[in-house]
């Protein structure tokens, strides 16, 4: 063989090579003992104690599982929630594909309601009407009392109304989820991966008896992240003041996610009591509806007169990744 020919052969294979290695998936490089933030941290898959909470046609699983981290802390994932807690009121069906209940419009769905779905926290107070979609899950408290929860944890995707009678002013606070079927690694079977990270986004609007509009979602709302995943490298998070960022990690999927890492923080006791002090709570982060990827799904198109009104444009809103804090805590006061 002729040194030229020689020269050919090598070069193929290193080309083959390179091409078999940038394949794979990638390396995880980083230990534990890298992590120096404020977070408990753990490695790996949970374990699962709940298959999932909800069944629904076309609809993923919604599983719960339970993960140690690495300073013996139990956390519940994607987050400890009350969806099987009957004394936490469910939202009314905006639309619901799940249930069948798919309003065209907000005012056929408002005309269904006989008023027993309002909670009273104010006897001498207004009934305050709030549509929301959350991506994918969302409990909501006004001045501490539950008033909503989400009908559905994970998919299809739907639209919600809650109904509460409250005097002016109040607190809002909401705990929203975006879901996982890979239990502690904050992901999903996708097209091209099993490992995808999802993400979420809520938009929401409040508005009186008289349909003004009281509040819409956006950056003058406070957000804190409670639960992150999946981390490749967790040298990519970091923290300034009491801002939790992952906006720096990697968010492509993979085949095997199963060593990733995930941060969690407890949540405090009072964070939905109108008392709480969220002052230095970093600010909500805004998506465009393209970036949420809301286009094609009734549970919003139907009812963008009420979400992109003209005069008061509600936003989408999380906190500084979309795609990798799967459990995020809301606040706003309406004065």
């Amino acid at each position: 063989m002729e040194l030229n020919q020689i020269k050919i052969l090598v070069l193929a294979l290193l080309l083959f090579t390179y091409s078999c290695e940038s394949n794979t998936d990638e390396v995880i490089t980083t230990t534990t003992e890298d992590y120096g933030g404020t977070g408990s941290l753990a490695q790996g898959a949970a374990s699962t104690s709940t298959a999932t909470l909800y069944d629904c046609i076309d609809g993923r699983d919604s599983p719960v599982g339970m993960i140690t981290s690495e300073d013996g802390i139990d956390w519940t994932v994607p987050a400890d929630v009350n969806f099987e807690d009957d004394s936490f009121p469910f939202a009314s069906d905006l639309y619901n594909p799940c249930t069948g209940i798919e309003f065209s419009s907000a005012e056929e769905a408002i005309s269904n309601l006989d008023g027993s779905d309002i909670v009273e926290i104010d006897s001498d107070g207004d009934v305050v009407t709030a549509y929301i979609f959350a991506d994918n899950y969302f409990e909501l408290y006004i001045n501490g009392t539950a008033v909503g929860k989400d009908n559905v944890p994970f998919t299809q995707f739907n639209s919600n109304i809650v109904r509460f009678r409250v005097s002016q002013p109040f607190t809002i606070a909401m705990l929203l989820v975006d879901w996982e079927e890979n239990s502690g690694l904050g992901s999903e079977a996708g097209p091209s991966f099993s490992y995808t990270p999802g993400d979420g986004g809520l938009v929401a609007v409040f508005v009186d008896e008289d349909d003004n509009i009281l509040a819409t979602t956006g950056s003058e709302w406070k957000a804190q992240t409670y639960y992150v995943s999946p981390i490749k490298d967790i040298s990519c998070v970091s923290e300034e003041g009491t801002s939790r960022i992952s906006s720096n990690c990697d968010t492509e999927g993979s085949d095997d996610g199963t060593s990733y890492y995930s941060l969690h923080w407890s949540l405090p006791d009072d964070w939905a009591e109108e008392s709480f002090d969220d002052s230095d709570w970093p600010s909500a982060s805004t998506f465009t509806n393209t970036t949420v990827g809301v286009d094609n799904k009734p549970g919003y198109t139907n009812f963008t007169d009420i979400f992109d009104n003209g005069n008061d444009d509600a936003e989408f809103i999380w906190s500084t990744n979309l795609i990798l804090d799967n459990e995020v805590i809301v606040r706003y006061t309406i004065e």
